[in-house]
């Protein structure tokens, strides 16, 4: 199930560029022909202006943390739904040996017991796609409203050109350092670790690099901030730190727990000990 979501990821990011690179080059307008354009393109570009103060690089960090703070309770969902399937891989690991083979009824049986023991843990497996999913429009959007807007494609800030790309790759770089980072602190939270986990860590922000040299520099400057979110989200409300803390508590209450059953069913065992 996680692979199916990591190719599903991967072939959303990939699907991303050849679309990016195919939508319309005209100027986007109110009258703009197409629902894309004239209602989500074109108020996208509106609403980065209206924030900009007379900079568009500050008003796509501002409608950046805009869009992170309203998709929060989303990624809230999401953190909280991953979580929970770490939780079962050992039972999902057990049912897999159980109904190990590959006969039609056998596979059958397992997905029955998966969907049950998904429905007894309130886990959606498909969950973690979503916020994926809702983020893939609003990347198409904000980088069309870059591209197609003069007062945002000639705009200027710091040393970019925001419909540009950037020239010394610093915002490229960034973006791809802070994936990483998000990336990398999600899967220290995870049970067991695993090849394609490593190459996710690392295939990931090589995209976003790709990416990042080749299409303007507001996209960028849009990775950059939101990625830098993600990573202080992280920090925040699934800290793989303090979750590992918590699972050890949790396996050293245990073992003391067994130890403690062990010495109440042999008590001779533990006179002879002291003796």
């Amino acid at each position: 199930m996680k692979n199916k979501k990591r190719i599903l990821l991967l072939a959303g990011m990939l699907a991303m560029v050849f679309v990016l690179s195919a939508c319309g080059r005209g100027e986007v307008t109110a009258n703009s022909e197409g629902f894309f354009d004239r209602y989500i393109v074109y108020n996208f570009a509106q609403a980065i202006k209206a924030l900009s103060f007379g900079n568009p690089g500050i008003g796509i960090i501002l409608f950046t943390l805009i869009i992170r703070i309203v998709l929060l309770p989303l990624m809230h969902f999401q953190t909280k739904s991953m979580r929970k399937t770490q939780e079962i891989q050992p039972q999902l690991k057990a049912l897999q040996q159980k109904y190990s083979s590959r006969d039609a009824e056998t596979m059958q049986r397992l997905r029955d017991e998966q969907q049950r023991l998904y429905a007894e843990h309130g886990v959606n497996p498909y969950a973690g796609c979503l916020p994926m999913l809702v983020q893939m429009p609003i990347l198409m959007a904000l980088w069309q409203s870059i591209q197609r807007t003069p007062a945002l494609t000639e705009g200027k800030f710091l040393w970019l050109e925001l419909g540009k790309p950037d020239p010394i790759f610093i915002l490229p770089v960034l973006a791809a350092l802070f994936t990483f980072a998000s990336t990398y602190l999600s899967s220290m939270s995870q049970l067991e670790s695993n090849a394609s986990m490593k190459i996710m860590n690392f295939a990931m922000p090589l995209m976003i690099l790709l990416m990042g040299i080749n299409l303007a520099s507001g996209l960028s400057l849009y990775w950059v901030v939101s990625n830098a979110f993600q990573v202080v989200q992280t920090l925040l409300i699934n800290n793989p730190f303090k979750i590992r803390a918590e699972r050890e508590e949790a396996a050293r209450l245990e073992r003391e727990k067994q130890k403690a059953l062990e010495r109440a069913l042999n008590p001779k065992k533990k006179r002879n000990k002291k003796r």
